[in-house]
């Protein structure tokens, strides 16, 4: 997951477009013809789009961006240190 990459897809995007993006990457993924490298960059697109959604729910929910994506970054590291 990259930051600023979520934090570009949440400014620009709405939720809508974002869930649209994350069912098409998804539905490309399930091609038989896609290679282990193709696959890999598609989860990376799913995994930021999915960071943009969360953060998208939490600004809704009346939280500022920066704390969003710091509570949303800090949320990951947790579970990678798990």
């Amino acid at each position: 997951m990259k930051l600023p990459v979520i934090r570009q897809i949440q400014r620009n995007c709405s939720a809508a477009q974002i869930e649209n993006a994350i069912a098409v990457l998804e539905s490309i993924s399930e091609a038989s013809s896609i290679k282990e490298e193709e696959l890999d960059v598609i989860g990376e697109l799913i995994s930021n789009c999915c960071g943009a959604l969360e953060v998208h729910e939490m600004v809704a929910a009346g939280e500022t961006e920066k704390d969003a994506l710091n509570g949303f970054m800090k949320k990951v590291m947790g579970s990678i240190d798990q």
